[in-house]
C-alpha cells in the first residue's frame, strides 16, 4: 500500500471502514485507530496514537518485545493470525488478526496496517465443541444420538463396551433392540411421554447386551430442539450399575444375614418378628419365638476348633430350616444361638410340636472331616399374645424359658409359662403313651349302630377306638386323638382301627349275622399314595367284601382337597368302597366340592341335631341339608339323636338312618352282636 494521503485524510478514510484496523509504523508504535478499533478496545485514539501495540497485547512479556516486533510483522506479514488481546477494561479476548505492510512511493515498506475481528465467540465454539468430542469419546458412560423418529445416528465407545454392539451394527436402527423383558411395554410408554413432556428422565432400567444378557443400567433421556422449537434429536446416556446392585445387595446381605450360616441375623429377625406379628394380631392367631441353644458346642469348638466348630453351625442351620416351614423363620443371633419364629399356628401347643421336631432334626449325629458329633439343644419358648405383645418382650421370656431347659441337662424345651409347660409335659406322656399302647394292644374298638329309620333296623356300625391306659385308665378320645393327629401318630392310629373293624365285620359274618356297613374314620394324613392299595391289601386279608366297608371323612378335607386327594377318593370309591361326609355343616366348604368328590353319604352333626325340634335355626339348616342331599342323590345320617321328638322330626324331613343315644351308645363288639342276633330295632 502507498502512502499517498495526509494522516488526517488517512484517519477519516479508516473510520469509514466497520472493522478495526490499526496502523503502526516499522517499530510498532500506533500511527492510526480507527473508531471500529475503539469500539473492539476500549480506547480512544488519542489514548492509543503513539503507543507501542504491545500494550494491547494479553501477555506483552510471553508473547513479543519491541526488538523482535519488526522481525515478526515482517515474517507473518500479509497472513491470519489468531491471537489474544487485551480490552481497556482488562478483559482478553480472541482475534483475528491480518497484517499488510505499507510502502512508501519508493516501494519501501513504511508501515504496517493490520485488520482485526473479535471471534471469542467462535473460539470457544470450536473449543467446547472439541471438548463435547472428546467427552463422548472418552466417556466411561454409554452415549447414543438418535433423529426424532428414535433411530440411532451416533453411539460412543463405552456403548460398544457395555453393550458389545459396534457402531456399525446399530446405526439406523431403532433403539428398541436394547429394551428387556424385565419392563412391560407400558413403563418404556410412559419414559417416553415424560421426555416429551417434561424434556428429560432419568432413573433405573433393565437393558439387553448383544449376547441376550440382562443388566442394570442407570439412564438418562433428553431431547433437543431446533431453532423452531421442533424436536429434532434425543441423546441418551447411561451406565452399567450391576456392580454396584451386587454391591448394594452385599451391603445388605451382611446388614440383615448371618455371613456364616446365611440365615437372618438379629436385625432382619426383629423387623421379621414385627411383620408376622402384625399378621397375627391381624388373623387372631398365636404366635411362638423358639430360643435354641445348643448343648454341647462350647467343648466341640474349645476341643477341634474353630473351623469344625463353624462347619457344624452351618450343618445346625440346614437342619433346623429344613425342619420347619417354609414361612416360619429361622435366624441365628451368634455364637450357637438361633432362634424360630411361628406366627401362623391356631393352637399354642403346635408350639410344642415344632421343639420336638428341631430336637429330633439334631438328634442325629454330625459329620465333620472324621468327626461325629453329638450337639442338641436346649429350647425355650414363649407366646403371643400370653408373654408378651412384642418382639423384644417375646425374646427375652423365650431366653428366660431356654436356661430353664438348660437347668435339666438334657436335650429339651420349656415354655415361658408354667401352665404351658404343664401342658405341654402332659400331651408329651399321651403321644409316648399312645405310641406304647399301639405297640402293647391298649386300643379297643367300640361300635355304636347306625339305624335304617323307615325301617328301625340296624344297617351300620361306627367304629369307635379307646384307649385302655395301663395307669391312668380310659383316655377319653377328645384328648388323644389331637394329639395322634398333631404328632403324625394318626395314621397308625388309623391302620390299627380300620384292621380291627374289618376283622370284627368277618367275625359277625361267620357267626352268622346279615352283612353290615362298618364306618371308619379317617385322617386327612391317610390320604397319601398307595391308599386304595392299602384299603385292598386289608379287605383281602379279612375276607370281607369292599360294599362291607365306609370310610368316613371331615368337611375340612374337601376345603383344602387338591386334585392329588381327589385321585386317591377316586381309587377308593373304584374298589366299591362307600365314602362318608362327617359333621357336615360345621366347616367352609363350598357345596360345589360335594360334587367333584365321590361322596355316598351326608351326616349331619350333632351340633344341628341338639336343638331339634325347637330351635328353628337348627330344624332350618337340618331341612336344608336333607333336601339338598336328596337333590344329589346322597344319602343322610344324623348323628347324635337322643329323643323321640328328634327322631320323628328327622323322620319328617326324610332323614334315612340315625346313630345316637336314642337307640344306644357306642358298646363293645360283644354287646354289639347281640342287638344283632336279637334283631333290635327302633320301637
Amino acid at each position: 500500500m502507498a502512502a499517498n494521503f495526509d494522516p488526517v485524510t488517512q484517519a477519516q478514510i479508516l473510520d469509514q471502514i466497520h472493522e478495526s484496523v490499526i496502523t503502526m509504523d516499522l517499530a510498532g508504535y500506533i500511527t492510526g485507530w480507527n473508531k471500529g478499533a475503539e469500539q473492539l478496545f476500549g480506547y480512544s485514539s488519542a489514548e492509543a496514537i503513539g503507543r507501542h501495540i504491545l500494550f494491547l497485547y494479553a501477555d506483552p512479556e510471553a508473547e513479543d518485545d519491541s526488538e523482535s516486533f519488526h522481525d515478526t510483522f515482517l515474517e507473518h506479514g500479509g497472513r491470519e493470525l489468531e491471537v489474544r488481546r487485551r480490552r481497556k477494561s482488562g478483559e482478553i479476548f480472541w482475534a483475528s488478526l491480518q497484517l499488510s505492510l505499507m510502502r512508501d512511493a519508493s516501494g519501501q515498506p513504511c508501515g504496517l496496517i493490520g485488520y482485526l475481528s473479535d471471534i471469542t465467540a467462535r473460539i470457544e465454539a470450536e473449543k467446547s465443541m472439541r471438548l463435547q468430542a472428546r467427552i463422548f469419546e472418552n466417556s466411561e458412560e454409554s452415549i447414543l444420538i438418535t433423529d426424532v423418529d428414535r433411530h440411532i445416528l451416533s453411539v460412543n465407545p463405552a456403548f460398544s463396551k457395555i453393550t458389545g454392539y459396534q457402531s456399525s451394527e446399530v446405526i439406523g436402527q431403532s433403539q428398541e433392540f436394547l429394551r428387556s423383558d424385565k419392563h412391560p411395554t407400558r413403563f418404556y410408554d410412559d419414559i417416553w411421554e415424560h421426555v416429551e413432556r417434561v424434556g428429560n428422565w432419568q432413573g433405573e432400567i433393565w437393558s439387553r447386551r448383544k449376547n441376550g444378557e440382562v443388566f442394570p443400567a442407570w439412564g438418562s433421556i433428553s431431547l433437543v430442539r431446533n431453532r423452531d422449537g421442533q424436536i429434532s434429536h434425543f441423546f441418551s446416556m447411561f451406565t452399567d450399575i450391576t456392580e454396584r446392585k451386587r454391591a448394594e445387595e452385599r451391603i445388605h446381605y451382611l446388614a440383615y444375614y448371618d455371613d456364616l450360616t446365611g440365615l437372618p441375623n438379629r436385625s432382619l429377625l426383629n423387623k421379621l418378628v414385627d411383620q408376622a406379628l402384625v399378621e397375627a394380631r391381624r388373623n387372631r392367631l398365636h404366635g411362638a419365638v423358639l430360643f435354641v441353644d445348643l448343648n454341647r458346642f462350647k467343648p466341640i469348638n474349645d476341643t477341634l476348633g474353630h473351623d469344625i466348630g463353624d462347619r457344624l453351625l452351618k450343618q445346625v442351620a440346614e437342619r433346623l430350616r429344613e425342619a420347619v416351614r417354609t414361612e416360619d423363620v429361622v435366624a441365628r443371633l451368634g455364637g450357637d444361638e438361633f432362634v424360630i419364629g411361628l406366627f401362623d399356628i391356631t393352637r399354642r401347643e403346635h408350639a410344642a410340636v415344632v421343639a420336638q421336631k428341631l430336637l429330633a432334626a439334631l438328634d442325629t449325629p454330625f459329620w465333620v472331616d472324621e468327626h461325629e458329633l453329638k450337639a442338641g439343644a436346649a429350647i425355650g419358648i414363649s407366646i403371643y399374645p400370653r408373654d408378651g405383645f412384642d418382639t423384644e418382650t417375646l425374646l427375652r421370656m423365650a431366653d428366660i424359658a431356654m436356661y430353664r431347659a438348660k437347668q435339666s441337662g438334657q436335650d429339651g424345651y420349656a415354655f415361658y409359662s408354667h401352665e404351658m409347660n404343664r401342658r405341654a409335659l402332659d400331651r408329651l406322656k399321651i403321644e409316648s403313651g399312645l405310641r406304647r399302647g399301639i405297640e402293647r394292644n391298649e386300643l379297643f374298638l367300640h361300635y355304636q349302630p347306625k339305624v335304617d329309620i323307615a325301617s328301625g333296623r340296624i344297617v351300620g356300625a361306627e367304629a369307635l377306638v379307646r384307649w385302655n391306659h395301663p395307669e391312668r385308665g380310659l383316655v377319653s378320645p377328645g384328648e388323644f386323638i389331637p394329639v395322634a393327629e398333631e404328632s403324625g401318630l394318626i395314621v397308625r392310629l388309623s391302620a390299627w382301627v380300620l384292621d380291627a373293624a374289618l376283622r370284627q365285620a368277618h367275625d359277625w359274618h361267620a357267626a352268622g349275622c346279615a352283612p353290615l356297613k362298618v364306618a371308619v374314620n379317617l385322617s386327612a394324613r391317610d390320604f397319601s399314595p398307595g391308599l386304595a392299595a392299602r384299603v385292598q391289601a386289608l379287605l383281602t386279608s379279612h375276607g370281607v367284601p369292599p360294599s362291607w366297608l365306609e370310610l368316613e371323612i371331615t368337611e375340612g378335607m374337601l376345603t383344602h382337597g387338591n386334585r392329588e386327594v381327589i385321585t386317591l377318593m377316586d381309587e377308593v370309591a373304584a374298589l366299591g368302597v362307600s365314602l362318608s361326609l362327617d359333621d357336615f355343616g360345621t366347616g367352609y366348604s363350598s357345596l360345589s366340592y360335594l360334587k367333584r368328590f365321590p361322596i355316598d353319604t351326608l351326616k349331619i352333626d350333632r351340633s344341628f341335631v341338639t336343638g331339634i325340634p325347637d330351635d328353628s335355626n337348627d330344624c332350618a339348616i337340618a331341612g336344608a341339608i336333607v333336601s339338598m342331599a336328596q337333590r344329589l342323590g346322597h344319602r343322610v345320617i344324623a348323628e347324635g339323636v337322643e329323643t323321640a321328638e328328634q327322631l320323628a322330626f328327622l323322620k319328617s324331613l326324610g332323614c334315612q338312618e340315625m346313630q345316637g343315644y336314642y337307640f344306644s351308645a357306642p358298646v363293645p363288639p360283644e354287646e354289639f352282636t347281640v342287638m344283632l342276633k336279637e334283631g333290635k330295632t327302633l320301637g
